[in-house]
């Protein structure tokens, strides 16, 4: 199996003992990322690519961007399986156990895990939910008792690009962690609540109390142990190394085909029409909420330069543009959900309301502050002179004017506001682009699902531009 290493040069994956001086592909944050990190900084001139998910490191060996990925051995058997020319070398690279991991101080919920555990290991629920898996029969998976559950939620966070521990199903999020975790919820009595994230985020949100357990075939490590609390375990995994194979004859599909198997099949399209519906609608209302908030800065700002009034306000509203603008539009976002949000159960659709609106409004005010400095002053003092108040004056006259000459501008915030909220995903709110790695880690197929959103977005962007040019040669008729 010859691939190109570091240096351009052939490079042959037969075991571990060729890893040194190779490209390595892994998921980050996974065990696996943590244990060749280790390589990283070697004589060999070793490198380690991460990706967000499995299956960009499975398409970039694919590409020949990356020597091999190692993967956990079940996932890497399904990856092996939808994709020709990939095999999976015979010797493992480590071997690990899984575990639930829980936010400290819940020892409670740890020992009542561990007991339903163990109640499910004795009667054979735990071997019967691994082999059905394994089988890939679905249809005689784990199905939840009829039972009642007088003890409230279990969320369970989880990263679903993990067959077949973890993964989506006609629509539904199914695997081995998550029959295992309903059969836990059916032992205590309680409703099992599933929340799909990147992988990432899962400790986070079990750390800072979003989810109540994060299974998502997770290993305990040293540094995970600092966060985090750890069940019993449940099941062993080897860790295994994936290559592109020296020959091989790939399976050719016509364009339909792919067509019919990333969207049709299953009804997978629908991820995208979710996706679509969440990311128009975080964006409609972001905007409104960036008009109103950044409109209010602009008019302090703009009062204070021209009077001298508010003072402790424009000081205000100078350190919000500076922290706002500062940081990125991520770590806004993350810090709003499991920061600001930390113990709310609010909607996700609105953390992400909140967030980008907050985001959008320092760079509208900075626009319309600058519309209402481009009026003339004497339209101000003729207000003035005809009996208005300062603030009739602006209302009547002066905002008038000056948000007819930054429509354009407001036009290009929206822009770039629709296109950022592509990543909500991190926060596990399924948007438009996530809807496409959900498809992404079904098919294993990146150009129809990434082409299709970015034509979506496109379309979008070309209406909206059409609009506010509309809009904008509407309103200039009077200038006639």
């Amino acid at each position: 199996m010859t691939l190109v290493g570091c240096a351009g040069k052939p490079k042959s994956i037969r075991s571990a003992r060729d890893l040194p001086g190779s490209r390595i592909g892994v998921q980050l944050g996974t065990t696996s990322d943590t244990k060749v990190s280790k390589m990283e900084h070697d004589k060999a001139g070793t490198q380690v690519e991460r990706f967000t998910k499995t299956a960009d490191a499975i398409q970039a060996l694919l590409q020949g961007k990356v020597n091999c990925v190692v993967e956990d051995e079940q996932p890497a058997k399904a990856f092996v399986a939808q994709n020709d020319g990939l095999a999976i070398l015979p010797h493992a690279y480590s071997t690990e156990p899984y575990a639930f991991c829980v936010a400290h101080g819940r020892r409670d919920l740890v020992r009542n895990i561990n007991h339903a555990l163990r109640l499910l290991r004795n009667d054979g629920t735990l071997d019967t939910i691994v082999s059905r898996h394994l089988r890939q029969k679905m249809s005689i998976a784990y199905q939840p008792r009829a039972i009642g559950r007088p003890n409230g939620r279990l969320v369970v966070a989880t990263n679903a690009t993990f067959q077949p521990y973890e993964y989506y199903d006609n629509g539904r999020v199914v695997g081995i962690d998550i029959d295992i975790m309903q059969a836990v919820a059916d032992v205590l009595g309680m409703t099992l609540q599933v929340e799909d994230m990147n992988f990432d985020a899962v400790v986070t949100s079990v750390q800072t109390g979003k989810a109540d357990v994060g299974a998502a075939a997770l290993t305990v490590t040293p540094d995970r142990l600092r966060n985090v609390s750890f069940t019993d375990a449940y099941a062993r995994s080897r860790q295994v190394i994936i290559v592109k194979a020296s020959h091989h004859e790939a399976r050719s599909q016509s364009l339909a085909q792919k067509f019919r198997q990333d969207f049709l099949v299953e009804g997978r399209y629908l991820y995208l029409l979710q996706g679509l519906g969440n990311t128009l609608v975080i964006t409609l209302f972001a905007i409104l909420i960036s008009l109103c908030l950044g409109s209010l800065i602009a008019i302090v700002r703009t009062t204070h330069d021209r009077t001298g009034r508010y003072t402790v306000l424009n000081a205000l509203c100078k350190l919000y543009l500076v922290v706002i603008r500062g940081t990125p539009t991520m770590v806004q976002l993350l810090i709003i959900y499991y920061v600001i949000f930390a113990a709310a159960d609010v909607s996700k659709v609105l953390v992400a309301i909140v967030a980008f609106g907050i985001n959008s409004s320092a760079y509208l005010a900075e626009v319309v502050r600058s519309g209402i400095m481009s009026i003339d002053r004497g339209q101000s003092e003729a207000g003035r002179s005809l009996g208005l108040s300062y603030g009739q004056t602006l209302r009547l006259i002066i905002l008038p004017q000056a948000f007819k000459n930054v429509l354009p501008a407001i036009g290009n915030e929206l822009i770039t506001l629709l296109k950022e909220t592509s990543i909500s995903g991190y926060i596990g709110l399924v948007d438009l682009t996530k809807g496409s790695d959900i498809i992404r880690s079904i098919t294993y197929d990146a150009i129809l699902p990434l082409g299709v959103v970015a034509v979506i977005y496109l379309a979008i962007v070309l209406s909206l531009s059409s609009a506010v040019g509309a809009l904008e040669k509407k309103l200039r008729k009077n200038e006639r």
